[in-house]
């Protein structure tokens, strides 16, 4: 695909193509690994904040208080440098990245989720109540599949909105993102960019 490029728009332009698209594929597979891993953990914290149990609720509360307090930019600093650096451990840039956008991810649709399950108005809650279904059975038969088409838009605009925000892992990638830069701008230009600002 390089050479290809590189013979349609010359070897400059080609080049810089060829790492768009490669840049590209790796925010792709951030964003499904967070739509994946957000998801999963974002649906079993929403079952937990509408649990008829009340620990479990304030334990799913604190959880999503606690994510969406810390804005994704510390998140990535805590988990991809503050974390390594203060344990001495060796944690690869694409697995901080990808824990931090699952745990930001989870808690923000389990908030969108829990909403959505209770704008069902509570005459359905009842009516399930009355057909004799015990809580996780009206839950799963009556409200889920009203709350599904309540959250579908919301949701869908979060995940957007995290789509845009993979801009902010540059800042745990800088290391190898400054290598990078500095062997184009050798290639190109002769001579190395000043070094990155350290974090």
């Amino acid at each position: 695909m390089k050479s290809f490029l590189q013979t349609l728009l010359g070897e400059f332009y080609g080049n810089i193509v060829f790492v768009l698209i490669d840049a590209t594929q790796w925010t792709v597979y951030l964003s499904l690994a967070a739509f994946i891993g957000g998801g999963a953990i974002g649906l079993g914290v929403t079952l937990l904040r509408i649990s008829p149990v009340k620990s479990l609720r304030c334990l799913a509360t604190g959880y999503i208080w606690l994510f969406q307090a810390i804005p994704l930019l510390m998140l990535l600093f805590l988990t991809g440098l503050g974390i390594p650096v203060s344990f001495k451990i060796n944690i690869p840039p694409w697995l901080a990245a990808t824990v931090s956008l699952t745990l930001f991810t989870s808690a923000y649709l389990a908030e969108v989720w829990r909403g959505a399950i209770h704008s069902i108005v509570e005459g359905q809650w009842e009516a399930g109540t009355a057909l004799g279904l015990r809580f996780w059975q009206t839950v799963q038969l009556v409200i889920a599949p009203q709350a599904i088409t309540v959250s579908l838009p919301p949701t869908v605009g979060f995940l957007v909105q995290m789509n845009m925000l993979q801009w902010v892992n540059v800042f745990i990638l800088h290391k190898k993102l400054g290598g990078e830069l500095n062997e184009l701008s050798q290639k190109w230009f002769g001579q190395e960019l000043p070094p990155l600002p350290s974090l």
